[in-house]
Formats: C-alpha cells, sequence, structure tokens
C-alpha cells in the first residue's frame, strides 16, 4: 500500500508524515472502531470494508471477518452471518453498489476460511508476521543490552505489540499478492506466446496442404504438357531433311601419247 493510500485511510495526517506515522494513525483509527464492533452499523461495515486500501487490507480474511484466526467453524460461520446481513445490498437499499462490493468481500474471506488450505495459507502468514515481531524485539533488546542500556522497548506495550504483528502481517499479505499477480501474468504471457505459436504452426500446415493439394490437382496437367513436348519434339525430328552436300565434279585425266 502507498503513502497516498494511507494517508487518504487515515485522514488527518498530513503529506509530510512518514509512513509509520500514517500507518500508526490509521491504526488506532480502525481499531477504534473495532472496538465499537458489537455497534457497528451497515454503513460503518461497508465504509470500514471499502476504505482507501481496502485492496490490500482485504487480503487477511480473518481482518475483513473480524475474527480471532483461533476461532471454531461454528464462531466463523455465526460472524458471516451476522456480517452478510449487515451489508448485504437488501438492506442498504440506498447505497446498493458499495454495499455489493463490501458483500464481496466479507463472502470471499468467509469462502477462503472455509478451504482448509487456503485457511493454513493465511493463518501461517499470521504466524509469519508474529514471529518477525519477535526476532526483531530480540534484536533490539540484544543491541541495548551490548549498549548497556535498559532492554525496554515499546513492542513490550502488548498494543505496541499487536499493532507491529498487524502491521507487519498486511505486509506479508500484500507481498504474497503481488508475488501472486506477477505469477499470473507470466503465466498469462506464457499461454499467449503458445497459443501465438500453435496459430502459426497450424497455419504453415495449412498452407503446406493447400500447396500440396494445387500441386496434386495441377500434376495431370503437367504430365500432359510435358508429354505433348515430347512428341512434338519427336515429330520434328521425324520430319527433318537430311542434309545435302554438293558433290565436286569428277575430273577427267588426259591421255599422253
Amino acid at each position: 500500500m502507498n503513502e497516498a493510500e494511507m494517508a487518504a485511510a487515515g485522514g488527518e495526517p498530513s503529506a509530510q508524515s512518514g509512513p509509520d506515522d500514517l500507518f500508526n494513525h490509521f491504526y488506532t483509527e480502525v481499531k477504534q472502531i473495532e472496538k465499537r464492533d458489537s455497534v457497528l452499523t451497515s454503513k460503518q461495515q461497508i465504509d470500514r470494508l471499502l476504505r482507501p486500501g481496502s485492496s490490500y487490507f482485504n487480503l487477511n480474511p480473518f481482518e475483513v471477518l473480524q475474527i480471532d484466526p483461533e476461532a471454531t467453524d461454528e464462531e466463523l460461520k455465526k460472524r458471516f452471518r451476522a456480517l452478510s446481513i449487515l451489508v448485504h445490498p437488501d438492506k442498504n437499499q440506498d447505497d446498493p453498489d458499495r454495499a455489493q462490493l463490501a458483500f464481496e468481500a466479507v463472502d470471499k474471506a468467509y469462502k477462503n476460511l472455509l478451504e482448509p488450505e487456503q485457511k493454513k495459507r493465511a493463518v501461517d502468514v499470521i504466524q509469519a508476521g508474529r514471529e518477525y515481531v519477535e526476532h526483531n524485539m530480540k534484536e533490539k533488546k540484544k543491541q541495548l543490552k551490548k549498549d548497556g542500556k535498559p532492554q525496554i522497548i515499546e513492542e513490550d506495550d502488548p498494543e505496541m505489540f499487536r499493532q507491529a504483528v498487524y502491521k507487519q502481517t498486511m505486509k506479508l499479505f500484500a507481498e504474497l499478492e503481488i508475488k501472486r499477480k506477477e505469477r499470473e501474468a507470466k503465466d498469462m504471457h506464457e499461454r499467449k506466446r503458445a497459443r501465438e505459436e500453435e496459430i502459426e504452426t497450424a497455419e504453415k500446415a495449412k498452407r503446406e496442404r493447400e500447396w500440396q493439394k494445387n500441386f496434386e490437382e495441377t500434376r495431370d496437367g503437367r504430365v500432359d504438357s510435358w508429354r505433348s513436348f515430347q512428341a512434338g519434339k519427336g515429330k520434328a525430328k521425324k520430319e527433318k531433311k537430311p542434309r545435302s552436300f554438293l558433290k565436286p565434279p569428277k575430273v577427267k585425266m588426259e591421255q599422253r601419247e
């Protein structure tokens, strides 16, 4: 997600704010909204699901449904039903187009979590984000100890730790999505190239068949023409008169007395 999206999502930070400041503001705002989850209106849920940068935020199906990764299947089902009713277009006839987009996001997240492999992938990404943050915390404390400073860091605060995990998890989901799109584009290019080669091969084979067909159809005519030519040549040889040469007169020898 770029800075423009983060700024638009946060609203208040200035254009000069750094990426971390923008994210921190937006994270705080989102979490404040989530605390009111039980009383969120349909409009608030639609706004949350379609906020700027949602193409990245909504990659995490647990965030879309606002449910813990350790939730049971029954809890997941109940959460989906409650949220899908809130954002369903029939319930939001004053804004059906945005409601439809929000409903599709909720439906997609739910279906992903129903697939064991997709759910495991999402859980693994979240776990990887947590492990990354924990590793960074250890490295920071190790450096502080080496410098002879108190080993106290901001991530020791549970809320700051959750924020760091949330941020890192979002980055990981985004990176995976970018790689997926790159693979998809590469595969599409390869399929296009293979299709073009297939068409070229088919066209070449067609041209060869047409040439062979034309060759076969005109063979008799070519043979007849050749035979006629040969016959005409033989006849001309037969009608050709032999060459005549003039003979010199005989010289009589005179007799001597």
